[in-house]
C-alpha cells in the first residue's frame, strides 16, 4: 500500500502563487509516476500534471501549461506542484495520486487540499 498526504492549499488572490506538496509513504518503490488532479464543485475531476519517479518526465494539462510546474524529490518521497499566475478558475480541491503501471488508472489517492483563488 501507498499513503499520500497533500498540503499547501489555501486562499490566494488571482495572479498569486502557491506551492502544493504531496508526501508519499509505504511501498513507494512500486510507483511509476505521480499525478496531480483537481475537482471543482459540480465538475468532474480533471488531470493537472504528472511526473515519473525515474526520469522525471512531466506532462501537463493545456489549461495549466506555462503556469504550473510539477517536480519531485526522490530522496524525500515528495512531489510538488508550483502554481503561479493563478486564476479564479483554478479554484478546486487538488489531489495527489500515484500509479503503478504507466497508462493505467491511478491506484492511490490522497485526501485532497483546497485551493481557492479570489478575483
Amino acid at each position: 500500500q501507498v499513503q499520500l498526504v497533500e498540503a499547501g492549499g489555501e486562499l490566494v488572490q488571482a495572479g498569486g502563487s502557491l506551492r502544493l506538496s504531496c508526501a508519499a509513504s509505504g511501498r513507494t518503490s512500486t510507483l511509476y509516476d505521480m499525478g496531480w488532479f483537481r475537482q471543482a464543485p459540480g465538475k468532474v475531476r480533471e488531470f493537472v500534471a504528472a511526473i515519473t519517479w525515474g526520469r522525471g518526465t512531466t506532462e501537463y494539462a493545456d489549461s495549466v501549461k506555462g503556469r504550473f510546474t510539477i517536480s519531485r524529490d526522490n530522496a524525500k518521497l515528495m512531489v510538488y506542484l508550483q502554481m503561479s499566475s493563478l486564476k479564479p478558475e483554478d479554484t478546486a480541491n487538488y489531489y495527489c495520486a500515484g500509479r503503478v503501471v504507466a497508462g493505467s488508472q491511478y491506484n492511490y489517492w490522497g485526501q485532497g487540499t483546497q485551493v481557492t483563488v479570489s478575483s
